[in-house]
């Protein structure tokens, strides 16, 4: 026979593991303004979500040499974080 404390556990571990990838799955409204901000501007986005690091550096670097790669790492960036 299954012990019903072993049971519930599982059931509960279950739960809190697809209730962890469901909030980390949506994104908030704030990312998406993010998103909108790195296709129009993309070192602002990349501020928004990192500050003044590496990433916000290298990504007015890639604007500068060329729009489209700006965008494509500022939505990685947003993304990734």
């Amino acid at each position: 026979m299954v012990d019903s404390r072993f049971t519930l556990s599982i059931y509960e571990s279950f739960y809190r593991y697809n209730s962890t990838l469901i909030n980390k799955s949506r994104a908030s409204s704030m990312d998406i303004i993010k998103i909108i901000f790195a296709i129009i501007l993309p070192p602002l986005g990349v501020f928004l979500e990192v500050g003044i690091t590496g990433a916000f550096w290298l990504n007015i670097l890639l604007t500068i040499l060329g729009f489209i790669p700006g965008i494509i790492h500022a939505v990685w960036v947003i993304a990734k974080n």
